[in-house]
């Protein structure tokens, strides 16, 4: 089963995917979908361009993608909430479930602590996911979003089978 992992950001959007079989990951690829500068109209497009072509390349069995904290600055938060909807639309568009998952429940499932920092992630993506060489910082999210969601159906497929 291959599963794709969303960091959304109206600049940077890191992307990843794995392959889980039973309890086996293994990392496929990962990248960062950079939206440039200009208008905000373009930049959305772009950022959808991005991951449709991204998706294209895959045959995908599901999506992830972290939710997005509201920060202080009303303007970026609004802004930050229409590049998360194109990155929950492009995966629904390609007929993709889409799976949310809160940043802390994230980190949890990838180093074991809620408020663990990037390096931290990446850290573990690396141990997790021998071979990875995540590209970036986002993109090393984005393969933890990955994770959580593959341990996410695994629990829930051993609740089904217990059920």
């Amino acid at each position: 089963m291959l599963l794709l992992g969303l960091d959304p950001g109206l600049r940077n959007t890191g992307w990843g995917v794995i392959e889980t079989d039973a309890n086996r990951l293994r990392h496929i690829a990962n990248g960062v979908v950079r939206s440039g500068a200009g208008p905000l109209a373009d930049r959305l497009l772009r950022l959808h361009q991005g991951l449709t072509q991204v998706i294209a390349e895959f045959q995908l069995d599901g999506a992830a993608v972290e939710e997005t904290f509201v920060n202080r600055d009303g303007k970026a938060t609004l802004k930050l909430g229409q590049a998360r909807g194109i990155v929950m639309l492009v995966p629904a568009q390609a007929g993709l479930a889409v799976a949310e998952y809160p940043a802390n429940t994230i980190k949890k499932s990838v180093v074991g602590y809620g408020h663990a920092d990037k390096t931290q992630i990446g850290h573990m993506i690396s141990v997790l996911l021998p071979g990875a060489d995540a590209q970036s910082a986002d993109a090393a999210d984005a393969l933890a979003v990955a994770v959580c969601h593959a341990h996410h159906m695994a629990t829930e497929q051993r609740l089904e089978v217990v059920g």
